[in-house]
């Protein structure tokens, strides 16, 4: 292989994604995103970032892939699939298919804590950094001129506008990526690199006239669009808001931690296929029934063992604790 054709370079980093697992893997030339700062500058002057304060900093660097990595010329962006085997584990019923919009109505009327999909299994930061880092290595084996800097969910990038820029897929109503065919429950990641490769051509949007996000979000956090304001979002408010509940008896949702239902509804995810990670095995917790919650709550040592190596850790045992108080004192009424 000619490794110093740009053409090579790209199938040659491409055969290595689908080694390492990523299920899909694009090419965005590294320029400042000029067409997303009017909105970016928009969704901060709202407040609809709540209270990550971190989100207002570095500004320029969230636009500019060349403010964080000297010499960047390529955003090589992956997604990697989480979907699990089992989605039904948490609903003590084997005639429930989330991935059918007329079992969704079921699913969240569950009696039990529910936790986001993605943190079913081990935290995703650390299981797809190590690929990258794996991946990087064997571009620079062969590529030596190579030099490039890891991104998974971390630093200020702005993720979804690359993968969407790459060819991943497209931003749908909900905020998030969606792929033809696949679906949106994939982590996004990032090589910024100094290697200059033929960028992907974006996909267009396949949302078409569908709402099924917008209207099935219980808190309508979802104010317009592809605009999430993040003080109603039931994600934010059980991860990332740690004075929420300021007062007791605030339960909007049986969510724990993290919230699934804009992507449950979404017609593109009755795509989604199992992912093949053994690390993103579901821990033994998600088969909890009510009572086996209700005895973490009153013994929060019981789930210190669950929770080790997991992305779960974001939100401290003490928010967690009151969310799942929260969480089984849920009444629909």
């Amino acid at each position: 292989m000619a490794v110093q054709d740009p053409t090579n370079q790209k199938e040659f980093i491409s055969a290595l994604a689908e080694k390492h697992g990523f299920l899909a893997c694009g090419f965005a030339r590294a320029e400042k995103l000029t067409e997303t700062e009017p909105s970016l500058l928009d969704w901060l002057n709202k407040g609809y970032h709540g209270k990550m304060e971190y989100m207002e900093n570095h500004f320029q660097k969230r636009l500019d892939p060349s403010l964080l990595v000297e010499g960047a010329k390529t955003v090589i962006c992956f997604a990697y699939n989480y979907f699990p085997a089992q989605t039904s584990t948490q609903i003590k019923s084997s005639t429930i298919d989330i991935r059918k919009p007329s079992d969704i109505s079921t699913v969240v009327e569950s009696k039990t804590p529910k936790i986001a999909k993605y943190a079913w299994g081990d935290d995703y930061h650390h299981v797809i950094k190590e690929k990258l880092f794996d991946m990087m290595g064997e571009i620079q084996s062969i590529i030596p001129s190579f030099e490039g800097r890891a991104f998974v969910d971390s630093a200020p990038v702005m993720e979804r506008q690359w993968a969407e820029k790459s060819g991943l897929g497209w931003i749908g109503k909900n905020s998030l990526l969606l792929r033809k065919g696949v679906g949106s429950f994939f982590f996004l990641a990032e090589i910024i690199c100094n290697l200059e490769i033929e960028p992907d051509r974006q996909q267009t949007d396949h949302c078409g006239e569908c709402t099924a996000c917008i209207d099935a979000c219980p808190t309508q956090a979802i104010v317009q669009p592809q605009v999430i304001d993040s003080n109603r979002c039931i994600s934010y408010l059980t991860i990332e808001d740690k004075t929420w509940p300021e007062a007791p008896g605030e339960a909007i949702s049986e969510w724990a931690y993290g919230c699934d239902i804009c992507q449950d509804v979404c017609p593109w995810n009755r795509f989604s296929q199992p992912n093949q990670e053994p690390r993103f095995v579901p821990r033994d917790m998600i088969t909890w029934d009510a009572e086996q919650w209700k005895n973490v709550v009153c013994e929060p040592a019981q789930i210190k063992p669950q929770l080790k190596k997991s992305a779960m850790q974001r939100a401290g045992l003490k928010k967690l604790i009151a969310q799942i108080e929260l969480a089984l004192n849920y009444r629909p009424d």
